[in-house]
């Protein structure tokens, strides 16, 4: 056992990072061997993504190349493509298991069991797992939910993680207290649908932040993603009121077009969402002050978007939201969904030139967001990466900063002028 070697690879989001973490740990300590991928090893675990159709075939194609240049090793895959297409994947050459994303829980003892011999046990399956990303000396990520009730029309994520749950805070606490207790001083809380956290326990969101801010050791928060409609007032304002949690935040939009956020199944219009973006900026922001970071999902070419819907996005997006940072996704039709069925499908040009059109504008108002926060002072929290004599961290409003490597600054929290 000491002597296997074990790889991980991990497509996707940073919630596949931290159930990837949670798997290297618990194999590590039974006597494997983590490794790099790329090198070789005994055993791989894959951990799959299938929010478009490309997120399909990356999958597909790393499994194939692993197979290809370790034909012995022996191939576990799971994940949420795992989910949806499981005889899929059972069918490449190579695979030994497939986990699909509400099977986590049977992966560990799978592997072991195979490496040892022996026969899995059946255990019983766990509707939540635990999980949280380690190995970097100032950022883990922290998984808080799992699952979504959203069914937006577009999306295959709630079928392949199931329905919106948690575990207690009371569970989630210590973990977060084992992160600090690894030296880390900065926790960015992810889920499928963060914000909807208390579905199964009958707590909320809110109660879960304030009890994580108290947790001692861990300096700084941060929220992966929130949907608009579950960010209330009355939590920016404890967040802004002197919390741990950041002016960094992470609000899927989708569309700045109302026709087409009524088709996709969003549960806001645009006016909403502006009123919560400026109601951020007047709570948060001060003169002389750092600007609040918005990042912004956005996906183009959905069916039915005209070339004046998808400009009634573009000028929403520069003239109202402004955001420092906008995540652009082409419509990538996912069988199963309402929207794969229409008959208006968008064509691929189309889709390539508007997300031109977007990502031309991200770089604009990136740039000017930089812009407003030079000759202000913040806190940056260095990394350990030595990248050509020079080491980078980033402030609280996720500008990133570079300066010459000391290692004494690795893993502390220093006030910079931009």
């Amino acid at each position: 056992m000491s002597n296997t070697r074990i790889g991980f690879i991990t497509l996707g989001c940073k919630l596949n990072y931290a159930e990837t973490s949670s798997y290297e740990r618990e194999l590590v300590k039974e006597g494997l061997e983590a490794v790099p991928w790329s090198k070789g090893a005994d055993v791989f675990l894959v951990n799959t993504c299938t929010v478009t159709e490309h997120s399909d075939k990356k999958s597909r194609n790393i499994i194939r190349k692993l197979h290809r240049q370790n034909p012995d090793a022996l191939i576990f895959v799971t994940g949420c493509y795992a989910q949806l297409k499981k005889a899929e994947i059972e069918a490449i050459e190579g695979v030994e298991a497939v986990f699909g994303a509400t099977e986590k829980s049977r992966i560990v003892p799978s592997i072991l069991a195979k490496i040892r011999g022996e026969e899995p046990a059946l255990t019983e399956i766990s509707t939540f797992f635990p999980a949280y990303s380690s190995g970097e000396r100032t950022r883990s990520f922290l998984k808080v939910q799992d699952g979504c009730d959203y069914k937006c029309h577009y999306c295959t994520v709630p079928y392949a993680r199931g329905e919106s749950r948690n575990i207690p805070i009371a569970d989630i606490i210590p973990q977060a207290e084992a992160i600090a207790a690894e030296g880390i001083k900065e926790i960015v809380l992810t889920g499928v649908n963060t914000g909807d956290f208390g579905k199964t326990t009958g707590e909320t969101f809110f109660e879960l932040i304030q009890k994580l801010n108290e947790v001692e050791g861990i300096e700084r928060y941060r929220i992966s993603s929130i949907e608009p409609n579950l960010l209330t007032e009355e939590m920016i304002d404890w967040i802004t009121s002197g919390t741990k949690f950041l002016p960094h935040y992470h609000i899927p939009l989708q569309s700045g077009c109302d026709t087409i956020l009524k088709e996709m199944g969003r549960r806001y219009d645009t006016a909403a969402f502006a009123r919560k973006i400026q109601y951020i900026r007047e709570k948060t922001e001060i003169p002389g002050g750092p600007k609040v970071f918005f990042g912004i999902d956005v996906i183009v070419g959905f069916p039915g978007e005209t070339e004046e819907l998808f400009m009634e996005t573009y000028t929403f997006l520069r003239d109202v939201v402004k955001p420092a940072f906008i995540h652009i996704f082409p419509y990538s039709r996912r069988a199963g969904t309402p929207a794969a069925e229409r008959k208006d499908q968008v064509q691929d040009c189309l889709k390539t030139k508007r997300v031109q059109m977007l990502e031309d504008l991200c770089v604009k108002l990136h740039q000017e967001f930089i812009d407003s926060n030079k000759g202000i002072a913040e806190k940056v929290l260095f990394e350990s990466t030595d990248r050509k004599g020079m080491m980078e961290g980033y402030t609280g409003n996720y500008i990133r900063v570079a300066r010459p490597y000391d290692q004494e600054l690795i893993g502390s929290i220093v006030e910079v002028v931009l």
